[in-house]
């Protein structure tokens, strides 16, 4: 007896206490503009798990109500402060597809692209959140482009595009690593190519330099002096876009290098074509 008792008691005070824990969560709101008000409090106060209840019981009376906009727009805000980019990205979007005609559709596109933005990780790592982001910065430009945002927006597809030159650096310094000059050259020129303006710009050209001159050395006899030429276009190009930079005193050792090989290279040519010419001169004869 005493047992069920106990048994009983116990069962009291875990109802009780779920009792409890229930109307603590409970949503309270009679309408969307209760909902809504609330859901602004406990943004305000940094409740974001809250907040994103209450704004989505506003559209629980319809996503056409007053209020709705709003809540749709702080939602995805709400979203982004618990660091739910992913979320907080497709909650713009819908933002952008239910009310097209809000004047907050701008800014709705602009948080959309940073959402990604935010996902960018280091640049090591896949940069497919990097592209996203930069593609989406750049469609907001385009289609407002007097914004007072756009400055920001250029800033950071500025950084984005960065983040992608240093990847394909790390790249191609690999390939130097792994004696694949060939690819080195290649992916130094395409680095350069595709992020001209990046702080990667001038580290490029340096590494296609030296890498053409490895290729060089590496090639056969008659590949050996149009690849030394390319190192020196390489050093040209570089003076001549980055005259300032640091790395040009580095640069010109290489240069040296090539200068000094390809004027070798080109009297072997020359011996070799004149050796071959008196060759064919004394075959004439017989």
């Amino acid at each position: 007896m005493r047992l069920s008792v106990f048994v009983s008691a116990l069962s009291l005070v875990a109802l009780v206490g779920l009792v409890g824990c229930s109307s603590g969560n409970k949503i309270d709101a009679n309408s969307p503009k209760t909902a809504h008000k609330k859901g602004m409090t406990e943004y305000e106060e940094e409740d974001y798990k809250k907040a994103v209840e209450y704004f989505q019981t506003v559209f629980n009376y319809g996503r056409g109500n007053e209020w709705a906009p709003e809540a749709q727009f702080k939602l995805a805000m709400a979203q982004r402060e618990r660091g739910k980019h992913l979320v907080a990205a497709n909650e713009f979007k819908r933002f952008t597809q239910l009310y097209r005609n809000n004047a907050r559709v701008p800014r709705a596109e602009f948080e959309r692209a940073k959402s990604y933005y935010l996902r960018s990780p280091n640049y090591h790592l896949d940069q497919s959140d990097t592209k996203k982001a930069i593609e989406r910065f750049q469609l907001f430009i385009d289609r407002y482009p007097d914004h007072k945002l756009v400055s920001e927006a250029k800033s950071k597809i500025d950084e984005l595009r960065a983040k992608l030159a240093h990847k394909q650096y790390d790249a191609a310094r690999l390939y130097e690593r792994r004696d694949m000059w060939q690819a080195a050259t290649q992916s130094y020129r395409s680095l350069f190519d595709q992020y001209p303006e990046t702080p990667w710009a001038d580290d490029a050209l340096l590494g296609a330099l030296r890498s053409y001159v490895e290729y060089a050395d590496r090639s056969i006899q008659k590949k050996q002096a149009e690849r030394y030429q390319k190192a020196l276009d390489q050093y040209a190009q570089l003076k001549q876009l980055f005259p300032d930079s640091p790395l040009l005193e580095k640069a010109r050792e290489y240069k040296s290098e090539a200068e000094r090989k390809l004027e070798r290279v080109q009297k072997q040519n020359q011996q070799s074509l004149a050796q071959e010419t008196g060759d064919e001169g004394l075959e004439a004869e017989k």
